[in-house]
C-alpha cells in the first residue's frame, strides 16, 4: 500500500511539473539567445526585457529589446519595441522598430523604417517602406507603399503601388493600381481598369472607357 501511495504521489508531482513547464512565463530577461531566462520553445505572458536578441514561441504583453531583435516563432498580442521585430505567426497590437516583419495576419499599428506583413493587414502602416502581401483593410502612410493583394482604404506616399484591386483613395507622386475603384490624386496616375476619378499631370486608364489617357483629369464610371 505504501509503495502504491508513493507511486501515485510521484505521478501527480510529475504531471504538475509537466503542466507548469507548459505554462507561459510572466517575465523574460535575456542577453542574447540562448542566454535567456526562459528557453526559446516556451511562451511569455507578461514582460520581456532584453538586450540584443530574444526568441520565444508565443508572446502576450510587452516586449522591449534595447539593441536588437524581438523574435517570436508563433503569435504575438501586445506591444513590441526594438530595432527589429520578427514574428512568424500573427500579430495583434503595436509593432515598432527599424524593421518590422509579421508572417501571418496583422491587426493594429506597424511603425518603423521598413514594415512587412506577409498575411492580411488591418490597421495602419507607418514607415518609409510599407509592404503587404495579403488583403489590406486600412491605411498605408509612407514614402513607398506596396500591396501585392487587394486593398480597401487609403494609400498616402511618394509611390503607391497596388497589384490587386484597390477600393479607396491613393495620393502621391506616382499611383498605380491594377484595378482602381475610387480616387487617384498624384503627378502620374496609372491603372489597368478605372471605376472612379484620376487627377494629375498624367492619367492613364487601361480599360479606355471613355479615354485611355488624359492630362489633368480622367474618369470612368
Amino acid at each position: 500500500m505504501g509503495k502504491k501511495i508513493l507511486l501515485c504521489a510521484l505521478l501527480v508531482l510529475g504531471m504538475i511539473g509537466m503542466v507548469y513547464a507548459e505554462d507561459a512565463k510572466f517575465l523574460q530577461l535575456s542577453v542574447f539567445n540562448p542566454v535567456q531566462m526562459v528557453p526559446e520553445q516556451e511562451s511569455i505572458k507578461g514582460i520581456s526585457l532584453d538586450l540584443f536578441y530574444v526568441v520565444n514561441q508565443d508572446v502576450t504583453g510587452f516586449s522591449f529589446t534595447l539593441f536588437g531583435v524581438n523574435r517570436a516563432k508563433g503569435d504575438v498580442k501586445g506591444v513590441e519595441w526594438g530595432l527589429g521585430n520578427w514574428v512568424d505567426g500573427s500579430f495583434h497590437g503595436w509593432q515598432d522598430g527599424w524593421l518590422n516583419r509579421t508572417g501571418g495576419r496583422f491587426v493594429g499599428l506597424q511603425s518603423g523604417m521598413v514594415n512587412i506583413t506577409e498575411g492580411d493587414f488591418t490597421g495602419l502602416q507607418l514607415g518609409l517602406l510599407n509592404w503587404t502581401e495579403g488583403f489590406v483593410h486600412g491605411v498605408q502612410l509612407g514614402a513607398v507603399n506596396i500591396s501585392k493583394g487587394d486593398s480597401v482604404g487609403v494609400d498616402l506616399g511618394m509611390v503607391n503601388w497596388n497589384e490587386g484591386t484597390f477600393k479607396g483613395f491613393q495620393g502621391g507622386l506616382f499611383n498605380y493600381a491594377a484595378e482602381m475603384h475610387g480616387f487617384q490624386l498624384g503627378l502620374i496616375n496609372y491603372t489597368k481598369s478605372l471605376d472612379g476619378l484620376q487627377i494629375g499631370l498624367g492619367n492613364y486608364n487601361g480599360n479606355k472607357k471613355p479615354l485611355e489617357f488624359m492630362v489633368f483629369v480622367n474618369w470612368s464610371f
